[in-house]
C-alpha cells in the first residue's frame, strides 16, 4: 500500500506540472482560481476515506480554508472576463494558492503501535527459616459420638430428648407402639405351653412304653415310637422358647435407651413419624471424652512435625486452655475445600470447653525455609495458586504455580516455586499477561 506521504508528494508534483504547462499568467490564474479548491477538496476527501485526516481543531481549520478558497475562485473567474484588474488580482494570490495546496497533504501514516508498558511494583524474595506457630481455628466435639436409633421399625409414640439433655444409663428416651409386638409375644407365649404340653404327654407315654418293655410286656419297635415322640415333643419346646424369647426382645426394641450418659447433640423425629430400623432418632455424645477438631491443610501436615504438641484454647476466652495430641487423621480430603479434617483428642478439657465451642490450636513447627510475599501478589493459573515472575534481562513477566504454606493477615508463606532472587509483582497483577513487557515502580527485598 503507498503511503500518504508518498501520496501527497506525486499529487503535489502533479500540480506543479499542470501549472506550469499553462501559456500564460492569465490561463494560469484562472486555472489555480477554479482547480485548486477543486483538488483540495479531493485531498480532502481521500484523507478522509484513508482515515488519516487531519484532527481536532485543525480539520475545522481546514474545512473553512477550502470554503474559503472555493468562493474567492468562483468569484475571481466571473470578474476575469469584465476586468484586467482581476488578473492583477489574480497573479497576488496565486502563489500563496499554489504553495497552501504543495503544503496541503494527508499526515504520514503512524508508526505501528509499540506494546503497552505497564509499571508494574515488585519485591525480590528472599528464603527464611521459619519456625513460627502455625494457629488453626476448629469446634468441640465429643470423642465419642453415636446416632440412636430403633431396631425395628414402626410408628413413633414418644420422643422425650431435648436437644442439650442430659441423660444417664438405660434410661428410656424414646419408645414405639407396641401392640404388634405384644401381640407376638402372647403368640409365642401361648406356642410355648402347648408344646409343653406335648412334651409332658409324650413323657408320660415314654415313660410308660420303658417300664412295659423291662417287663416284657411290649415290643422294642413300639419302645423306639414312644422316644422319638419325646424327643420332637422335647425339640418343638426349645423352639417354643426360642421364639418367645425372641417375642420378649422386639417388645424391648420398642424402647430406646441410653447406653452411656452423655449429651443429647442432635434429636430426629418426634411423635407420629413412622421410622424406619437404625433411623437416626437422637445423636448422643458420649461423656468419656472431648476432641478438638480442625480442617488442616495438606502442605501443613506434610510439614508438621511427628506427634506434636497441641495448645488448645477458646477462643472468646484464651484463659481456657487445654493440652491435646492429634489423634485421628482423615484419609480423604474435603471435596469442597481440599483439607483434611484432623481430630485432636484433649486431655482434662476444663468444663468451659462444651460442645460446639470454637477453639484455637496453636503448635509450633520445625523451622524450614520459606519465602514470605504480600497477599496482593496471589493470584490463580491452572486452579492452583500463582504469582507473576519479572525476568530482569528483558522486563517480561511469566506466571508461575507455587505452593502456599500458611495464610496470614497480610502476607502468604510460600513453600515452593520461588526461589531466592526473583522478582515478584505485588501491585498490578489483574491486568498483566505472559510475555507483557513491564516497568518496576520498586523492588525492595522480601
Amino acid at each position: 500500500m503507498i503511503s500518504s506521504a508518498r501520496l501527497a508528494t506525486a499529487e503535489r508534483a502533479d500540480a506543479l506540472g499542470v501549472l506550469l504547462s499553462l501559456p500564460s499568467h492569465e490561463d494560469a490564474s484562472n486555472a489555480v482560481l477554479i482547480w485548486v479548491p477543486l483538488w483540495l477538496q479531493r485531498r480532502v476527501t481521500a484523507c478522509t476515506a484513508l482515515g488519516k485526516a487531519v484532527k481536532g481543531e485543525g480539520a475545522h481549520s481546514f474545512l473553512r480554508f477550502v470554503r474559503s478558497t472555493r468562493r474567492r475562485a468562483s468569484h475571481m473567474s466571473g470578474s476575469i472576463a469584465q476586468s484586467r484588474a482581476s488578473d492583477r488580482l489574480a497573479r497576488t494570490i496565486w502563489p500563496a494558492l499554489a504553495l497552501s495546496a504543495l503544503l496541503v497533504g494527508c499526515r504520514p501514516d503512524s508508526e505501528a503501535a509499540t506494546p503497552q508498558v505497564r509499571p508494574v511494583r515488585t519485591v525480590t524474595v528472599e528464603k527464611h527459616e521459619a519456625g513460627s506457630p502455625v494457629t488453626l481455628t476448629g469446634r468441640i466435639e465429643a470423642k465419642d459420638e453415636v446416632a440412636l436409633g430403633f431396631r425395628i421399625s414402626g410408628r413413633l409414640l414418644e420422643n422425650k430428648a431435648r436437644l442439650g439433655d442430659r441423660v444417664k444409663p438405660g434410661e428410656v428416651i424414646a419408645r414405639l407402639e407396641p401392640q404388634n409386638e405384644l401381640n407376638q409375644l402372647r403368640s409365642a407365649e401361648a406356642n410355648l405351653a402347648a408344646a409343653q404340653a406335648q412334651l409332658t404327654q409324650a413323657q408320660n407315654h415314654f415313660e410308660r412304653q420303658d417300664t412295659l418293655l423291662r417287663q416284657g410286656w411290649t415290643t422294642r419297635a413300639i419302645w423306639d415310637e414312644a422316644k422319638k415322640a419325646l424327643q420332637t415333643a422335647q425339640a418343638q419346646v426349645d423352639s417354643a422358647e426360642a421364639q418367645l424369647k425372641a417375642a420378649h426382645d422386639l417388645v424391648s426394641f420398642t424402647q430406646l435407651e441410653a447406653d452411656a450418659p452423655g449429651v443429647v447433640t442432635e434429636v430426629g423425629p418426634r411423635a407420629g413419624t413412622v421410622v424406619q430400623a437404625g433411623q437416626m432418632i437422637v445423636r448422643l455424645a458420649r461423656q468419656d471424652g472431648r476432641d478438638a477438631v480442625f480442617d488442616v491443610p495438606a502442605q501443613l501436615i506434610r510439614s508438621a512435625p511427628p506427634d506434636p504438641q497441641i495448645m488448645v484454647s477458646l477462643t472468646d476466652d484464651p484463659k481456657v486452655t487445654a493440652q491435646g495430641r492429634v489423634r485421628e487423621v482423615a484419609p480423604q480430603a474435603d471435596p469442597v475445600t481440599r483439607n483434611f479434617e484432623v481430630k485432636v483428642g484433649l486431655t482434662d478439657p476444663p468444663p468451659a470447653m462444651l460442645l460446639g465451642a470454637t477453639v484455637t490450636g496453636r503448635m509450633e513447627m520445625e523451622a524450614f525455609p520459606v519465602i514470605n510475599i504480600p497477599t496482593s501478589a496471589l493470584t490463580r493459573f491452572n486452579q492452583r495458586p500463582a504469582v507473576w515472575i519479572v525476568d530482569s534481562a528483558n522486563l517480561t513477566v511469566s506466571v508461575r504455580n507455587v505452593e502456599v504454606l500458611r495464610y496470614d493477615p497480610a502476607t502468604v508463606a510460600v513453600s515452593e516455586g520461588l526461589n531466592t532472587g526473583d522478582i515478584v509483582v505485588t501491585a498490578g497483577v489483574q491486568a498483566l499477561h505472559p510475555g507483557q513487557k513491564v516497568r518496576l515502580l520498586g523492588s525492595p527485598s522480601s
